[in-house]
């Protein structure tokens, strides 16, 4: 595999020397002694890093030139992350240069094996944006509002297309915050349907008494109320997708009537006598474990058969290895520019604190750390407290998902020690299911007691 390269703006020959032989193996270095070559560099080698000291003649002594040199370099078409090289005396101005947009800084004199560490991390996240890029250019059509390049995600993805071809129910299942119903909105976009309505409904968040005319309608004087004749969400959805999210909750008195408009595509208002056809797919999501609910009577098997012909299962946020830095850099990003802040980025201790995080709200618990952070930080850089996550520094060399499983079985034991092992308390405590948390306890080798 070929080596990435690595831009060296330097004016001191001796230092630009000492730095090419320190990182040539890591990195096919290129060399740069002011503004005008390094830019040249920039465009000819397209580097996805660059070292930048901000000492550039014409005035080496200050810093005025090394800024103006951040400043193109920025402004360049997917620009590189820069590391800015200053003396210790400096590092005002290296503050400064985060400010505008620098990776980071290194204050010399140097300590080679800090320094790679620094750019290898700025190296792991450009190359995580440039995949971003990429998929959203081309491999993303269907999928605007879906981010992840991990091989479970990549699965569920092929899993999508396929079945976005054909015309079959769909069950999706997953923990809260996964992204259900963006795989649900992005079946129905890549589907011979994408014209017609995407109509979805909770059926968790609406009362029992209601939720029966919200699905099916009603006609007038049905009952108390009821001054006009009424579409329901499924009439609504003719032509196009059903999106029935927490299907799990659905009663199961109206579980016998949805059963029957699947397996007639007719149904009747409440307080009707005419059945009215209806071309809808129907595409179900739900956090709950469908097949406990059916050994408790809580859940018909027929319709589990009927509405689960292909089931799409979304990971968890904490099983999606590097999608967790990717989410979180377009999430920044999305938020800054909406808040027009001028952020650069995750300090490394945020970095290491989303990897360890288990995350238990999953995508949607990080889009909003996210965003509380971009409206609250006094920095030029989001960090771990911030982020309201604690500060991770794994000193005895383990590797972040050993670091992530412990501070999740810690949390886990706590939780179920407040709530004396009752496991339905914590899992609501901690903003997951109940199969979610009996899953979590099995793998980490907790005990109720």
């Amino acid at each position: 595999m070929d080596k990435p390269k690595l831009l060296i703006v330097e004016d001191d020959e001796d230092v630009r020397r000492q730095m090419r032989w320190a990182l040539a193996d890591e990195y096919e270095v290129v060399l740069a002694g002011d503004r005008v070559a390094a830019l040249e560099a920039v465009r000819a080698h397209q580097p996805p890093v660059v070292t930048l000291d901000l000492g550039l003649p014409p005035e080496a002594q200050g810093a005025a030139e090394g800024f103006a040199t951040l400043d193109e370099i920025r402004q360049v078409d997917q620009a590189p992350k820069v590391v800015v090289i200053t003396g210790r005396e400096e590092r005002e101005y290296a503050l400064r240069a985060v400010d505008r947009g620098a990776y980071d800084y290194f204050c010399k004199p140097i300590q080679v094996e800090e320094l790679k560490a620094v750019l290898r991390r700025a190296l792991y996240l450009y190359r995580l944006e440039q995949e971003n890029r990429e998929l959203q250019r081309h491999d993303h059509a269907g999928f605007e509002d879906v981010l992840g390049t991990s091989p479970q995600m990549e699965a569920v993805l092929g899993a999508v297309r396929k079945v976005a071809a054909t015309d079959a129910p769909v069950l999706i299942i997953g923990e809260s915050g996964t992204g259900k119903e963006l795989m649900a909105q992005a079946v129905h976009r890549l589907s011979s349907r994408h014209k017609g309505p995407f109509v979805p409904i909770n059926c968790g968040a609406i009362p029992e008494n209601l939720l029966e005319s919200e699905l099916f309608g009603h006609e007038k004087g049905a009952f108390t109320g009821a001054h006009m004749q009424r579409k329901g969400r499924i009439e609504m959805a003719h032509g196009g997708t059903l999106f029935l999210d927490e299907i799990g909750d659905l009663p199961v008195s109206l579980q016998v009537k949805l059963l029957r408009f699947l397996q007639e595509k007719r149904l009747e208002r409440v307080g009707g006598r005419q059945e009215i056809s209806v071309d809808a797919r129907v595409v179900a999501a739900t956090n709950a474990d469908l097949r406990q609910a059916m050994r408790e009577g809580r859940f018909r098997d027929d319709l589990y058969y009927r509405i689960g012909v292909v089931v799409i299962s979304v990971p968890p946020l904490r099983e999606r290895g590097d999608d967790i830095t990717l989410l979180a850099t377009v999430f920044l990003q999305r938020c800054a520019a909406g808040s027009r802040r001028r952020l650069s980025g995750f300090t490394r201790d945020a970095l290491t604190a989303i990897q360890a995080h288990a995350w238990p709200g999953n995508v949607r618990e990080l889009e909003n750390r996210v965003k509380r952070a971009v409206v609250m930080t006094e920095g030029a850089r989001i960090s771990a407290a911030d982020l309201e996550l604690e500060s991770v520094i794994a000193v005895d060399g383990r590797a972040l998902r050993d670091v992530r499983a412990d501070l999740e079985r810690e949390t886990i034991q706590r939780a179920l020690a407040k709530n004396r092992g009752n496991v339905s308390r914590t899992a609501a405590e901690l903003g997951v299911s109940r199969p979610t948390l009996y899953g979590l306890m099995e793998k980490l080798g907790i005990t109720r007691s």
